[in-house]
């Protein structure tokens, strides 16, 4: 087990260990910003990475504070599912109650990989490119849709 320092560490090199593997992916060498991720230009939805214990997750997050809005945002996301969910063979988790660990209620589709550990370094490269792969399709299917979303 990692003290709470120790874990703190741990995740520390673990990002930066995914920037070092990002940079050297031919599709993100030239882009300014690796992932858009916070910078969606739509409000109330994000990107995000969750690497655990229990494994990875890519997410298309809708957390906008009215919770009309955001179940009416998903209902247009969900609109484009076949479209959204065109390069992911095994489909996407789709989740209108997700609850956070701090309790928030948000939307959530995404996807995941379970079975690896962030704790075990010997694994960190399935994260990686894991992650990597799964955020640049789940960023092309966004863009895809966004414009038609925003209307």
């Amino acid at each position: 087990m990692y003290t709470k320092e120790e874990a703190k560490q741990l995740k520390k090199e673990f990002w930066e260990g995914f920037g070092v593997y990002c940079s050297q992916i031919p599709a993100l060498k030239k882009r300014k910003s690796k992932f858009m991720l916070y910078n969606t230009k739509m409000k109330g939805v994000e990107l995000k990475f969750d690497a655990t214990r229990e494994g990875a997750v890519v997410i298309l997050e809708i957390n906008h504070h009215d919770a009309v809005k955001r179940f009416e945002l998903y209902e247009k996301f969900e609109m484009y599912k076949t479209l959204i969910e065109k390069n992911f063979p095994d489909g996407l988790i789709w989740d209108f109650a997700y609850i956070r660990e701090c309790g928030t209620e948000v939307c959530r589709i995404y996807t995941q990989k379970m079975g690896i550990d962030i704790h075990r370094r010997i694994q960190w490269m399935k994260f990686y490119k894991f992650m990597s792969e799964e955020m640049l399709k789940l960023e092309k299917a966004f863009r895809l849709v966004k414009e038609a979303i925003e209307d």
